[in-house]
């Protein structure tokens, strides 16, 4: 066991393939960016296991037992189900994995430093997958046990499922492998009785069918703009509405995902060749057809906000489109070689649109960030 390990990872924006990702094996485009969760693990002061968080003003402490943890007082028994949801299932399961490893669970301080909110506001970078990756590298390494983009994201999607296992884990991806990542997801549902029967030992390391991830080019003709809404939005409670709208399985449905499909196929055919009108056409068609289920569900994905921001982006000879399940946090918009980006910024700043200065995250074992066009070579190569 190490005396200290401190991990991060970076926040993500989605390019294409929100929603229909959520199916297994259906695609999506998602962009790690330079905006981090920092965690790390140390020996703890006054109890077994402590949680640390700059979200709220104290420490959380914890007792193991045969139910798993549980908070040593009960004043903060909310945090569980809240700001620490996410934080306590990794360390739940990375407990679990020791008993099943035959290792010791270790006492620990665990403390989170993020730079994805604005004055306690989650700004829609994907904070909570971010938080479970840099939690799952910090604990890993604080114990002793191996760590790699393969193995952090498995953990994390491991964890994610025993909180919700609707969510796609794309998230979890471009925190894992950062860069500029083509993403399809597993059955989670499945994981999640898998994990149940099995534990987390034998599902870490079998075959996750519709699980695929690939990275991509970042594109030199282009350039890559979020905008922040100033409104935290949740993409689980968004999940859950859907799921009761009758949508899935249905004729419309179907055609989503073809569509969908066809569109982040598209995308990331237009990154791989860097052809900047097509990667534009396909912002553009992402963004129509989330508008298309926007108004067969009424989910509210397309707040007055971001439909401000999406149009400030056409005006300015770009495209754009919601980064996520929508209904707040952030936009992004792309914009081709020469449009100006101080145009855009002054429309954004006039409709109470902030824009975020964020770059494409640099992989694993970069130390500068990602210049155009850097992962050419890899951008055929899947991982599984």
């Amino acid at each position: 066991m190490n005396a200290r390990v401190a991990a991060r990872a970076p926040g993500k924006l989605m390019l294409a393939g929100e929603y229909a990702v959520l199916e297994p094996g259906r695609p999506a485009v998602v962009m790690a960016v330079d905006r981090y969760v920092t965690v790390t693990a140390a020996p703890p002061e006054n109890a077994e296991v402590e949680l640390v968080t700059d979200l709220l003003d104290h420490p959380v402490r914890l007792r193991r037992g045969p139910q798993g943890l549980a908070v040593c007082d009960e004043r903060d028994a909310g945090h569980l189900a809240g700001a620490l949801l996410h934080l306590t299932a990794v360390v739940a399961t990375v407990d679990r994995l020791c008993t099943e490893s035959g290792i010791g669970c270790a006492p620990v301080r665990v403390t989170v430093r993020s730079d994805l909110h604005r004055q306690g506001v989650k700004v829609g970078l994907g904070s909570s997958g971010a938080v479970t990756v840099a939690a799952v590298r910090a604990l890993c390494g604080y114990l002793g046990m191996p760590s790699d983009s393969r193995r952090d994201f498995r953990l994390g999607m491991l964890a994610s499922v025993t909180v919700d296992a609707g969510p796609s884990g794309a998230d979890l991806a471009a925190s894992s492998w950062q860069g500029l990542v083509l993403y399809r997801s597993p059955d989670r549902e499945a994981l999640l009785g898998q994990l149940r029967v099995h534990g987390v030992l034998e599902t870490l390391d079998a075959p996750w069918p519709g699980l695929s991830v690939g990275l991509l080019p970042v594109p030199a003709g282009v350039t890559v703009h979020p905008g922040w809404t100033g409104r935290a939005a949740s993409t689980s409670a968004r999940i859950g509405r859907l799921r009761h709208t009758g949508w899935r399985g249905s004729d419309e449905h179907r055609r989503f995902l073809l569509d969908g499909e066809r569109i982040t196929t598209a995308m990331a055919e237009a990154l791989r060749r860097d052809e900047a009108p097509a990667l534009l056409s396909a912002v553009r068609d992402a963004r129509l057809l989330l508008g298309e289920l926007d108004r067969r569900t009424g989910l509210g994905i397309f707040t007055p906000l971001l439909t401000a921001l999406c149009g400030a982006a056409r005006e300015a000879g770009g495209q754009a489109k919601p980064s996520g399940a929508g209904g707040g946090d952030c936009g992004i918009a792309l914009l081709p070689a020469g449009a100006s980006v101080d145009e855009l910024h002054r429309r954004w700043t006039g409709a109470g649109i902030v824009p975020l200065p964020l770059r494409p995250c640099p992989p694993p074992g970069s130390s500068s960030p990602i210049p155009p066009g850097a992962l050419r070579t890899p951008a055929q190569r899947t991982i599984r």
